[in-house]
């Protein structure tokens, strides 16, 4: 099931996708100015985000431009009310997948979704075995010694980012770039650490030390592989 983030501020336009796209399968979440945005991409996945362009708080297409600076690769899909050239252009430029002029119907935007998912889903889909943890990237499951752990989102795509590069050291700045989006290393460094002891409690037979996720004092952390 993917999880797809509605940012705007038109509770009827919100009340509508948020009904039609759960019908269809989608896990949705709403929110309505650009710091709640912000918020549920810090603590949760998406697999795509449908931004209004106009929010109370800040301009859709400036937090678009800043999720791509920072590393974001999720597809985005702007909503605007405005339909000239010059408008589309600039949805387009910066870094959005696809751009819909309000009004719109529904079935149109899930068209363009599914398109924009589609384009995604090279992403490797196989298990990935290490010693007893079995991570299910397509479930989004995780499994030690045949039991299942419950992982929270963010520590799930931590956990198989890591897992994913076995062998590598990854540093805490490509961490924060690739599984938080962000570039701002003093701000989530101590969120990392936090996420980190928390996957060591659920896989680890002993946290305090590790089989799995080891530190790599002053630069980051690595999965043996």
């Amino acid at each position: 099931m993917n999880n797809i983030l509605i940012v705007d501020d038109d509770i009827d336009i919100l009340m509508v996708l948020k009904a039609n796209l759960e019908i269809n399968g989608f896990r949705v979440t709403t929110v309505k100015t650009i710091s709640e945005a912000n918020e549920q991409l810090l603590n949760n996945s998406y697999d795509l985000m449908i931004l209004d362009v106009t929010l109370p708080d800040g301009n859709g297409v400036k937090l678009c431009q800043d999720l791509r600076k920072d590393g974001a690769s999720m597809p985005i899909i702007m909503l605007t009310a405005r339909d000239t050239l010059s408008d589309r252009v600039m949805g387009l430029e910066c870094g959005a997948d696809d751009y819909i002029v309000k009004p719109f119907e529904t079935i149109e935007l899930m068209a363009r979704m599914k398109a924009c998912l589609r384009r995604i889903k090279s992403v490797t889909t196989e298990n990935i075995v290490i010693g007893e943890l079995v991570i299910d990237n397509k479930h989004r499951t995780v499994k030690v010694r045949g039991v299942e752990v419950e992982l929270t989102p963010k520590e799930f795509d931590l956990l198989f980012y890591l897992a994913y590069h076995k062998g590598q050291v990854i540093s805490r700045k490509e961490i924060i770039q690739k599984v938080w989006s962000s570039s701002h290393l003093y701000k989530w460094s101590r969120v990392i650490d936090v996420h980190i002891q928390h996957i060591r409690q659920k896989i680890e037979i002993d946290a305090s030390t590790p089989r799995y996720v080891t530190t790599i004092q002053g630069i980051g952390y690595k999965i043996e592989g």
